[in-house]
Protein backbone atom coordinates (compact mmCIF):
# COMPACT_ATOMS: atom_id res chain seq x y z
CA UNK A 1 0.00 0.00 0.00
CA UNK A 2 1.15 3.52 -0.70
CA UNK A 3 1.50 6.07 2.09
CA UNK A 4 0.85 9.77 1.90
CA UNK A 5 3.64 12.09 2.95
CA UNK A 6 2.92 14.21 6.01
CA UNK A 7 4.14 17.14 3.89
CA UNK A 8 1.43 16.72 1.23
CA UNK A 9 -0.68 19.91 1.30
CA UNK A 10 -4.35 19.83 2.23
CA UNK A 11 -6.98 20.26 -0.45
CA UNK A 12 -8.43 22.86 1.92
CA UNK A 13 -5.31 24.99 1.34
CA UNK A 14 -5.01 24.40 -2.40
CA UNK A 15 -8.72 25.16 -3.02
CA UNK A 16 -9.44 27.44 -0.05
CA UNK A 17 -13.07 28.48 -0.71
CA UNK A 18 -15.61 25.83 0.18
CA UNK A 19 -19.39 25.78 0.68
CA UNK A 20 -21.41 23.42 2.83
CA UNK A 21 -24.17 21.28 1.26
CA UNK A 22 -27.56 22.54 0.18
CA UNK A 23 -30.42 21.72 2.53
CA UNK A 24 -33.72 21.35 0.67
CA UNK A 25 -35.72 20.73 3.83
CA UNK A 26 -38.50 18.79 2.06
CA UNK A 27 -38.43 15.95 -0.41
CA UNK A 28 -41.02 17.01 -2.98
CA UNK A 29 -39.14 19.82 -4.87
CA UNK A 30 -36.61 17.24 -6.18
CA UNK A 31 -37.33 14.16 -8.29
CA UNK A 32 -35.71 11.89 -10.90
CA UNK A 33 -37.74 13.46 -13.73
CA UNK A 34 -39.40 16.88 -14.21
CA UNK A 35 -42.98 15.96 -15.14
CA UNK A 36 -43.95 14.86 -11.66
CA UNK A 37 -42.43 18.07 -10.24
CA UNK A 38 -44.86 20.12 -12.33
CA UNK A 39 -47.72 17.89 -11.15
CA UNK A 40 -46.65 18.40 -7.52
CA UNK A 41 -46.53 22.16 -8.00
CA UNK A 42 -50.03 22.18 -9.50
CA UNK A 43 -51.40 20.11 -6.62
CA UNK A 44 -49.81 22.50 -4.12
CA UNK A 45 -50.94 25.75 -5.74
CA UNK A 46 -54.51 24.55 -6.34
CA UNK A 47 -55.03 23.18 -2.82
CA UNK A 48 -58.55 23.82 -1.54
CA UNK A 49 -57.56 25.98 1.43
CA UNK A 50 -54.53 27.32 3.30
CA UNK A 51 -54.44 24.44 5.77
CA UNK A 52 -54.25 21.92 2.94
CA UNK A 53 -51.54 23.93 1.16
CA UNK A 54 -49.53 24.21 4.37
CA UNK A 55 -49.69 20.46 5.00
CA UNK A 56 -48.58 19.71 1.43
CA UNK A 57 -45.79 22.29 1.60
CA UNK A 58 -44.22 20.62 4.66
CA UNK A 59 -43.10 23.68 6.67
CA UNK A 60 -39.83 23.81 8.59
CA UNK A 61 -38.30 26.43 10.85
CA UNK A 62 -36.56 27.94 7.80
CA UNK A 63 -39.45 27.86 5.32
CA UNK A 64 -43.20 28.10 5.54
CA UNK A 65 -45.94 29.24 3.14
CA UNK A 66 -45.55 32.88 4.27
CA UNK A 67 -41.75 33.08 4.62
CA UNK A 68 -40.35 36.12 2.73
CA UNK A 69 -37.43 35.00 0.56
CA UNK A 70 -35.19 36.64 -2.04
CA UNK A 71 -35.02 35.35 -5.58
CA UNK A 72 -32.66 32.48 -6.32
CA UNK A 73 -29.75 33.87 -8.38
CA UNK A 74 -30.15 33.23 -12.09
CA UNK A 75 -33.83 32.25 -11.86
CA UNK A 76 -36.61 34.79 -12.41
CA UNK A 77 -39.09 33.13 -10.08
CA UNK A 78 -41.73 35.09 -8.13
CA UNK A 79 -40.87 36.30 -4.64
CA UNK A 80 -44.38 36.62 -3.29
CA UNK A 81 -45.23 34.21 -0.47
CA UNK A 82 -45.86 30.68 -1.67
CA UNK A 83 -49.22 30.86 0.17
CA UNK A 84 -50.39 33.30 -2.55
CA UNK A 85 -48.73 31.56 -5.51
CA UNK A 86 -51.01 30.63 -8.39
CA UNK A 87 -48.65 30.72 -11.37
CA UNK A 88 -46.90 28.06 -13.40
CA UNK A 89 -44.19 25.84 -12.02
CA UNK A 90 -40.68 27.29 -12.47
CA UNK A 91 -38.79 25.27 -15.06
CA UNK A 92 -37.00 22.41 -13.24
CA UNK A 93 -33.21 22.30 -13.49
CA UNK A 94 -30.83 19.36 -13.44
CA UNK A 95 -28.63 19.09 -10.34
CA UNK A 96 -26.12 16.59 -8.95
CA UNK A 97 -27.68 14.63 -6.08
CA UNK A 98 -24.91 13.03 -4.06
CA UNK A 99 -21.79 11.81 -5.85
CA UNK A 100 -23.40 10.02 -8.82
CA UNK A 101 -27.14 10.66 -9.18
CA UNK A 102 -28.54 13.39 -11.44
CA UNK A 103 -32.01 14.63 -10.56
CA UNK A 104 -34.36 17.56 -11.19
CA UNK A 105 -35.09 20.43 -8.79
CA UNK A 106 -37.63 23.24 -8.82
CA UNK A 107 -35.27 26.26 -8.63
CA UNK A 108 -37.45 28.32 -6.30
CA UNK A 109 -35.86 29.85 -3.20
CA UNK A 110 -39.21 29.73 -1.39
CA UNK A 111 -39.02 25.92 -1.38
CA UNK A 112 -35.40 25.43 -0.28
CA UNK A 113 -34.33 25.86 3.33
CA UNK A 114 -30.65 26.58 2.59
CA UNK A 115 -29.98 27.07 -1.13
CA UNK A 116 -26.39 28.43 -0.96
CA UNK A 117 -27.00 31.37 -3.37
CA UNK A 118 -23.23 31.88 -3.70
CA UNK A 119 -23.08 28.60 -5.66
CA UNK A 120 -26.02 29.44 -7.94
CA UNK A 121 -24.34 32.72 -8.91
CA UNK A 122 -21.30 30.95 -10.36
CA UNK A 123 -22.86 27.78 -11.83
CA UNK A 124 -22.38 28.02 -15.61
CA UNK A 125 -20.96 26.08 -18.55
CA UNK A 126 -17.37 26.75 -17.46
CA UNK A 127 -17.75 25.70 -13.85
CA UNK A 128 -16.66 22.37 -12.36
CA UNK A 129 -17.22 21.40 -8.74
CA UNK A 130 -15.06 19.27 -6.47
CA UNK A 131 -17.08 17.69 -3.65
CA UNK A 132 -14.86 16.65 -0.75
CA UNK A 133 -16.47 13.66 0.95
CA UNK A 134 -16.38 12.94 4.66
CA UNK A 135 -14.26 9.79 5.02
CA UNK A 136 -15.96 6.56 6.07
CA UNK A 137 -13.97 3.78 7.79
CA UNK A 138 -13.52 0.46 6.00
CA UNK A 139 -14.47 1.80 2.57
CA UNK A 140 -12.46 2.46 -0.59
CA UNK A 141 -14.56 5.44 -1.59
CA UNK A 142 -12.81 8.40 -3.25
CA UNK A 143 -11.91 11.40 -1.13
CA UNK A 144 -13.31 13.76 -3.77
CA UNK A 145 -15.95 13.46 -6.49
CA UNK A 146 -16.61 15.95 -9.27
CA UNK A 147 -19.50 17.30 -11.30
CA UNK A 148 -20.44 19.95 -13.84
CA UNK A 149 -23.99 20.31 -12.50
CA UNK A 150 -24.60 22.28 -9.34
CA UNK A 151 -24.20 19.70 -6.53
CA UNK A 152 -26.36 19.37 -3.43
CA UNK A 153 -23.40 17.83 -1.56
CA UNK A 154 -25.54 15.18 0.12
CA UNK A 155 -24.37 11.72 1.24
CA UNK A 156 -26.43 8.59 2.03
CA UNK A 157 -24.40 8.37 5.24
CA UNK A 158 -25.67 11.78 6.30
CA UNK A 159 -22.13 13.11 6.63
CA UNK A 160 -21.70 16.65 5.25
CA UNK A 161 -19.45 17.19 2.27
CA UNK A 162 -17.63 20.38 1.26
CA UNK A 163 -18.29 21.82 -2.19
CA UNK A 164 -15.25 23.48 -3.80
CA UNK A 165 -15.92 25.28 -7.12
CA UNK A 166 -13.03 25.54 -9.55
CA UNK A 167 -13.90 29.18 -10.28
CA UNK A 168 -14.98 31.88 -7.85
CA UNK A 169 -16.73 33.97 -10.51
CA UNK A 170 -18.84 33.22 -13.60
CA UNK A 171 -17.24 32.74 -16.99
CA UNK A 172 -14.27 30.75 -15.73
CA UNK A 173 -12.79 33.73 -13.88
CA UNK A 174 -10.80 33.89 -10.64
CA UNK A 175 -9.73 30.28 -10.02
CA UNK A 176 -10.37 28.95 -6.52
CA UNK A 177 -6.71 28.11 -6.00
CA UNK A 178 -4.10 29.30 -3.55
CA UNK A 179 -2.62 32.52 -5.02
CA UNK A 180 0.71 31.78 -6.67
CA UNK A 181 0.17 28.00 -6.83
CA UNK A 182 0.09 27.68 -10.63
CA UNK A 183 3.10 30.01 -11.03
CA UNK A 184 5.07 27.97 -8.47
CA UNK A 185 4.19 24.71 -10.24
CA UNK A 186 5.12 26.21 -13.61
CA UNK A 187 8.55 27.20 -12.32
CA UNK A 188 9.19 23.87 -10.60
CA UNK A 189 8.09 21.77 -13.57
CA UNK A 190 9.40 23.95 -16.40
CA UNK A 191 6.03 23.96 -18.19
CA UNK A 192 2.92 26.13 -18.32
CA UNK A 193 0.46 25.19 -15.58
CA UNK A 194 -3.06 26.62 -15.56
CA UNK A 195 -6.10 26.29 -13.29
CA UNK A 196 -7.75 23.50 -15.29
CA UNK A 197 -4.53 21.48 -15.32
CA UNK A 198 -4.10 21.93 -11.57
CA UNK A 199 -7.70 20.80 -11.06
CA UNK A 200 -7.02 17.71 -13.18
CA UNK A 201 -3.98 16.92 -11.02
CA UNK A 202 -6.16 17.18 -7.93
CA UNK A 203 -8.68 14.79 -9.52
CA UNK A 204 -5.91 12.27 -10.13
CA UNK A 205 -4.17 12.41 -6.76
CA UNK A 206 -6.44 13.65 -3.93
CA UNK A 207 -6.83 11.07 -1.17
CA UNK A 208 -7.62 10.83 2.53
CA UNK A 209 -4.85 11.69 4.97
CA UNK A 210 -4.57 11.92 8.73
CA UNK A 211 -5.30 15.65 8.69
CA UNK A 212 -7.97 15.61 5.99
CA UNK A 213 -7.97 15.29 2.21
CA UNK A 214 -4.43 15.76 0.91
CA UNK A 215 -2.94 16.29 -2.56
CA UNK A 216 0.64 15.05 -3.17
CA UNK A 217 2.31 17.39 -5.66
CA UNK A 218 4.43 16.38 -8.68
CA UNK A 219 8.20 16.28 -8.52
CA UNK A 220 8.94 15.83 -12.22
CA UNK A 221 7.43 16.90 -15.55
CA UNK A 222 6.85 13.22 -16.35
CA UNK A 223 4.75 12.78 -13.21
CA UNK A 224 2.83 15.93 -14.06
CA UNK A 225 1.96 14.70 -17.56
CA UNK A 226 0.86 11.29 -16.30
CA UNK A 227 -1.26 12.84 -13.56
CA UNK A 228 -2.86 15.25 -16.03
CA UNK A 229 -3.93 12.38 -18.29
CA UNK A 230 -5.46 10.46 -15.37
CA UNK A 231 -7.18 13.53 -13.91
CA UNK A 232 -8.64 14.72 -17.19
CA UNK A 233 -10.12 11.30 -17.83
CA UNK A 234 -11.53 11.19 -14.29
CA UNK A 235 -13.15 14.61 -14.69
CA UNK A 236 -14.55 13.67 -18.11
CA UNK A 237 -16.16 10.60 -16.56
CA UNK A 238 -17.48 12.32 -13.44
CA UNK A 239 -19.06 15.09 -15.53
CA UNK A 240 -20.53 12.63 -18.09
CA UNK A 241 -18.50 14.20 -20.89
CA UNK A 242 -19.61 17.78 -20.14
CA UNK A 243 -16.08 18.90 -19.21
CA UNK A 244 -12.53 17.94 -20.26
CA UNK A 245 -13.70 16.32 -23.49
CA UNK A 246 -11.02 15.71 -26.12
CA UNK A 247 -11.83 13.35 -28.98
CA UNK A 248 -8.14 13.02 -29.87
CA UNK A 249 -7.59 11.44 -26.44
CA UNK A 250 -10.65 9.19 -26.56
CA UNK A 251 -12.76 11.54 -24.45
CA UNK A 252 -15.80 12.16 -26.63
CA UNK A 253 -18.21 14.89 -25.55
CA UNK A 254 -21.17 13.15 -27.20
CA UNK A 255 -21.09 9.89 -25.24
CA UNK A 256 -18.95 7.81 -22.94
CA UNK A 257 -17.30 4.85 -24.63
CA UNK A 258 -16.69 1.75 -22.52
CA UNK A 259 -14.11 -0.78 -23.75
CA UNK A 260 -15.22 -3.43 -26.21
CA UNK A 261 -17.25 -6.13 -24.50
CA UNK A 262 -18.15 -4.07 -21.43
CA UNK A 263 -20.91 -1.84 -22.83
CA UNK A 264 -24.18 -2.58 -20.96
CA UNK A 265 -27.32 -3.47 -22.90
CA UNK A 266 -30.89 -4.33 -22.01
CA UNK A 267 -30.93 -8.10 -22.58
CA UNK A 268 -34.53 -8.60 -21.45
CA UNK A 269 -37.23 -5.89 -21.32
CA UNK A 270 -37.47 -4.03 -18.03
CA UNK A 271 -40.87 -3.95 -16.28
CA UNK A 272 -43.07 -0.89 -16.85
CA UNK A 273 -43.62 -0.40 -13.12
CA UNK A 274 -40.81 -2.08 -11.18
CA UNK A 275 -41.21 -2.56 -7.43
CA UNK A 276 -38.60 -1.47 -4.86
CA UNK A 277 -37.70 -5.10 -4.04
CA UNK A 278 -37.11 -6.24 -7.63
CA UNK A 279 -33.47 -5.20 -8.04
CA UNK A 280 -30.82 -7.92 -7.71
CA UNK A 281 -27.36 -8.71 -9.04
CA UNK A 282 -26.09 -12.04 -10.36
CA UNK A 283 -22.27 -12.13 -10.17
CA UNK A 284 -21.99 -15.31 -12.25
CA UNK A 285 -23.96 -13.85 -15.15
CA UNK A 286 -22.54 -10.36 -14.51
CA UNK A 287 -26.12 -9.16 -14.85
CA UNK A 288 -28.39 -6.68 -13.15
CA UNK A 289 -31.96 -7.94 -12.83
CA UNK A 290 -35.05 -5.76 -12.36
CA UNK A 291 -37.88 -8.21 -12.04
CA UNK A 292 -37.76 -10.22 -15.25
CA UNK A 293 -35.73 -7.53 -17.01
CA UNK A 294 -31.98 -7.83 -17.39
CA UNK A 295 -29.10 -5.43 -18.04
CA UNK A 296 -25.67 -6.89 -18.83
CA UNK A 297 -22.76 -6.91 -18.63
CA UNK A 298 -22.38 -5.30 -15.20
CA UNK A 299 -19.09 -6.00 -13.46
CA UNK A 300 -18.89 -6.88 -9.79
CA UNK A 301 -16.76 -3.77 -9.17
CA UNK A 302 -19.55 -1.66 -10.68
CA UNK A 303 -22.21 -3.31 -8.52
CA UNK A 304 -20.08 -2.94 -5.38
CA UNK A 305 -19.33 0.77 -5.91
CA UNK A 306 -20.56 2.66 -2.87
CA UNK A 307 -21.12 6.28 -1.88
CA UNK A 308 -21.65 7.06 1.78
CA UNK A 309 -21.48 3.34 2.50
CA UNK A 310 -24.48 2.57 0.23
CA UNK A 311 -24.30 0.81 -3.15
CA UNK A 312 -24.73 3.50 -5.80
CA UNK A 313 -26.97 1.39 -8.06
CA UNK A 314 -29.22 0.37 -5.17
CA UNK A 315 -29.61 3.98 -4.00
CA UNK A 316 -30.29 5.16 -7.56
CA UNK A 317 -32.96 2.47 -8.04
CA UNK A 318 -34.58 3.20 -4.67
CA UNK A 319 -34.95 6.89 -5.58
CA UNK A 320 -36.98 5.84 -8.61
CA UNK A 321 -39.17 3.10 -7.16
CA UNK A 322 -39.81 3.81 -3.47
CA UNK A 323 -43.36 5.18 -3.08
CA UNK A 324 -43.87 8.44 -1.23
CA UNK A 325 -46.00 8.76 1.86
CA UNK A 326 -49.70 8.59 0.91
CA UNK A 327 -51.25 12.04 0.75
CA UNK A 328 -47.89 13.82 0.39
CA UNK A 329 -46.56 15.55 -2.70
CA UNK A 330 -43.81 12.90 -2.88
CA UNK A 331 -46.54 10.34 -3.58
CA UNK A 332 -46.88 11.91 -7.04
CA UNK A 333 -44.27 9.92 -8.92
CA UNK A 334 -43.57 9.05 -12.58
CA UNK A 335 -46.39 6.95 -13.97
CA UNK A 336 -44.05 4.34 -15.41
CA UNK A 337 -40.43 3.42 -16.01
CA UNK A 338 -39.49 5.30 -19.17
CA UNK A 339 -36.95 4.88 -21.94
CA UNK A 340 -35.18 7.92 -20.52
CA UNK A 341 -34.85 6.18 -17.16
CA UNK A 342 -33.38 3.12 -18.86
CA UNK A 343 -30.89 5.31 -20.75
CA UNK A 344 -29.86 7.00 -17.51
CA UNK A 345 -29.32 3.60 -15.87
CA UNK A 346 -27.11 2.44 -18.74
CA UNK A 347 -25.11 5.67 -18.59
CA UNK A 348 -24.62 5.34 -14.82
CA UNK A 349 -23.43 1.74 -15.20
CA UNK A 350 -20.99 2.88 -17.87
CA UNK A 351 -19.65 5.71 -15.68
CA UNK A 352 -19.21 3.43 -12.65
CA UNK A 353 -17.52 0.74 -14.79
CA UNK A 354 -15.01 3.16 -16.31
CA UNK A 355 -14.31 4.85 -12.96
CA UNK A 356 -13.69 1.45 -11.35
CA UNK A 357 -11.11 0.71 -14.05
CA UNK A 358 -9.52 4.13 -13.60
CA UNK A 359 -9.20 3.63 -9.83
CA UNK A 360 -6.66 0.88 -10.43
CA UNK A 361 -4.54 3.21 -12.56
CA UNK A 362 -4.82 5.94 -9.94
CA UNK A 363 -3.73 3.53 -7.20
CA UNK A 364 -0.66 2.56 -9.23
CA UNK A 365 0.14 6.22 -9.80
CA UNK A 366 -0.25 6.96 -6.08
CA UNK A 367 2.28 4.24 -5.30
CA UNK A 368 4.64 5.78 -7.82
CA UNK A 369 4.34 9.20 -6.17
CA UNK A 370 4.87 7.73 -2.71
CA UNK A 371 8.02 5.85 -3.71
CA UNK A 372 9.54 8.50 -5.96
CA UNK A 373 13.24 8.93 -5.27
CA UNK A 374 13.31 12.60 -6.26
CA UNK A 375 14.39 14.60 -3.20
CA UNK A 376 13.07 18.03 -4.21
CA UNK A 377 10.68 19.49 -1.64
CA UNK A 378 7.29 19.87 -3.30
CA UNK A 379 4.90 19.82 -0.36
CA UNK A 380 3.38 22.16 2.18
CA UNK A 381 6.79 23.16 3.57
CA UNK A 382 7.96 24.32 0.16
CA UNK A 383 4.68 26.17 -0.46
CA UNK A 384 5.09 28.03 2.83
CA UNK A 385 8.69 28.87 2.04
CA UNK A 386 7.57 30.45 -1.24
CA UNK A 387 4.68 32.36 0.36
CA UNK A 388 1.96 30.37 -1.41
CA UNK A 389 0.74 29.19 1.99
CA UNK A 390 -0.93 30.21 4.16
CA UNK A 391 -3.64 31.58 1.90
CA UNK A 392 -5.14 35.02 2.66
CA UNK A 393 -8.34 34.86 4.67
CA UNK A 394 -10.30 36.60 1.88
CA UNK A 395 -9.70 33.61 -0.42
CA UNK A 396 -11.77 31.46 1.93
CA UNK A 397 -14.82 33.67 1.38
CA UNK A 398 -16.96 34.00 -1.77
CA UNK A 399 -16.02 36.67 -4.29
CA UNK A 400 -18.32 39.57 -5.08
CA UNK A 401 -20.00 38.51 -8.33
CA UNK A 402 -23.13 40.69 -8.51
CA UNK A 403 -23.36 42.03 -12.05
CA UNK A 404 -27.14 42.65 -12.00
CA UNK A 405 -29.88 43.25 -9.49
CA UNK A 406 -31.31 40.27 -7.65
CA UNK A 407 -34.91 40.48 -6.55
CA UNK A 408 -35.64 40.30 -2.83
CA UNK A 409 -38.88 39.34 -1.06
CA UNK A 410 -42.10 40.71 -2.63
CA UNK A 411 -40.29 42.24 -5.59
CA UNK A 412 -37.82 44.43 -3.68
CA UNK A 413 -34.24 44.57 -4.89
CA UNK A 414 -31.86 42.48 -2.80
CA UNK A 415 -29.05 44.46 -1.20
CA UNK A 416 -25.84 42.44 -0.96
Amino acid sequence: MHTVSDDAPLLDDLMPWSVRPLRIGRGWPMAPEPTCLRARWTLLTTASDEAARTALFHPTRARGPHTPVAQLPGHRTPTTAIAREDGRCPEPVRIQHGPFDQEWLIPDHRLIDVARPELWRIADDRQVFAVEQSPLPDTQEPAVTFCALLPDGRSPAGKPALIRPLYRQPGGRDPNLAPGLTAWLSTRLGTDVDAEGTFAWIAATARPGRRGCVVPLPRTPEQWREGLALGRRSLWLHTRGARYADSTQGRDAARLKPPAGSRPYVRAPLPARPRPDELRYDPEERALWIGSGQVAPVTLDTWETTAGGVRVLEAWYARRTTPGEPGSLEALRPAAWSRTTTSELLELITVLTLLAQLRGEQADFANQLATSGDSRATGAVALRAEGVLPVPGARRRPASVLEHHEEGPDGQFALL
